[in-house]
């Protein structure tokens, strides 16, 4: 094992390098780049910023809300609660875009996200991973928690990636954990010869599937994508 990388398979580690890897993407963007779009469907950079910067918040509350219940999710699990919502994601969008908007320009909400970010993974290095704490109804150990948020901040970050070619890409910690948490929802190893990235794309329905990946997958095609 290479110096180093026992901490960051641990889940504060993930969450730390998922987040600082995201953040190398926002902080140099400015308000024409804020208007390019993504592969979150109908959403521009600036609005799906304003998602990540929600996704941090919710982390500090989590991260500050102890549950008594044993946990009834896990990093895994905690998907499976994830179904496609056509009227929900177009709600979510209309709401995600009007508050993005309130901010007089691009560059106060990135500052506001890049500093938030920063205070999660601070709240994350001193927490628990084994206490339980509460978030969006269930109930999850502060690790499988932390490892949630990476997840989601390393889908998000090739999101953001489509329009921007040059950014520096996620973190392979948060890589390994969305392919673990893909592998877990599918039950099994993906049997195809994938690399971390498409897998990412393809298993989120961001990149749609070949025929011939369809009936490697079998029954399993059908399932996909696996959460968005």
């Amino acid at each position: 094992m290479t110096p180093g990388s026992e901490d960051r398979a641990r889940p504060a580690g993930v969450l730390r390098d998922a987040y600082a890897a995201l953040a190398a993407v926002v902080a140099p963007l400015g308000e024409e780049e804020a208007w390019l779009p993504t592969d979150c469907a109908g959403w521009a950079v600036g609005d799906l910023v304003h998602h990540l910067l929600t996704d941090a918040q919710r982390a500090l509350v989590a991260l500050h809300t102890p549950a008594a219940p044993p946990p009834d999710r896990d990093a895994v699990t905690y998907w499976r609660d994830w179904a496609p919502d056509p009227v929900g994601a177009a709600h979510e969008l209309r709401r995600t875009r009007v508050a993005a908007s309130t901010f007089p320009d691009f560059g106060r909400l990135r500052e506001l996200y890049l500093e938030t970010a920063a205070a999660t993974v601070t709240a994350a290095s001193e927490a628990d991973p084994e206490r339980r704490v509460a978030t969006q109804g269930h109930v999850l150990t502060v690790g499988d928690l932390l490892t949630t948020l990476g997840v989601e901040a390393t889908v998000h970050h090739l999101d953001l990636a489509r329009a921007l070619p040059t950014a520096p890409g996620p973190s392979p910690a948060g890589l390994t954990a969305v392919r673990v948490t893909l592998d877990g929802l599918l039950g099994r190893p993906v049997p195809l010869d994938w690399g971390d990235e498409h897998y990412a794309r393809a298993a989120t329905g961001r990149t749609p599937l070949t025929e011939a990946e369809r009936r490697t997958l079998g029954p399993d095609a059908d399932r996909i994508p696996l959460f968005s």
